[in-house]
């Protein structure tokens, strides 16, 4: 866990009420955003998965951000459900939580981060470039979508 100035951010379930709420606010405004068929979310049950870890930023207690990182095989992991609340944005929480992935990552031994997002996320979009992500094609089982974007990362 990291604790610095009322922010921790630390490995928790996704099963809690306030996970819960924070996902179902994440996929409503997804899905306002984007269409249906470009949006993969992971339940929180699916997020409960041993194969997921998931890590929550908090601010004097309050769930301000979330990221997982989800395990595939042949060495591949993924960067899922990467959220902040849209009053803690512009605190590095993304980039803290991203850090935080891809620090699991490496000591999991895997070879590659892969994500999928959209393409108007521009914010979401900076924030993997500046942390190393490069764009390619389709990853995993995701269809090529004109609303989605694909990145790639060697670790």
């Amino acid at each position: 866990m990291t604790r610095v100035n009322g922010l921790t951010i630390a490995v928790e379930t996704p099963l809690s009420d306030d996970m819960r709420q924070m996902v179902s606010e994440l996929n409503a405004l997804l899905l306002s955003m984007t269409s249906e068929d470009a949006c993969h979310h992971l339940s929180v049950e699916e997020m409960a998965d041993a194969r997921t870890t998931v890590f929550v930023a908090r601010v004097d207690g309050r769930i301000a951000a979330c990221g997982a990182l989800h395990r595939h095989e042949r060495g591949v992991g993924e960067v899922k459900r990467m959220y902040t609340r849209s009053g803690f944005q512009g605190r590095g929480l993304g980039r803290a939580i991203l850090d935080k992935i891809i620090t699991a990552a490496k000591a999991d031994g895997l070879r590659q981060l892969v994500l999928e997002t959209g393409v108007i996320y521009v914010a979401a979009r900076q924030l993997y470039e500046r942390a190393g992500f490069e764009v390619c094609g389709p990853v995993l089982d995701y269809p090529d979508h004109p609303e989605s974007v694909f990145y790639s990362r060697s670790l």
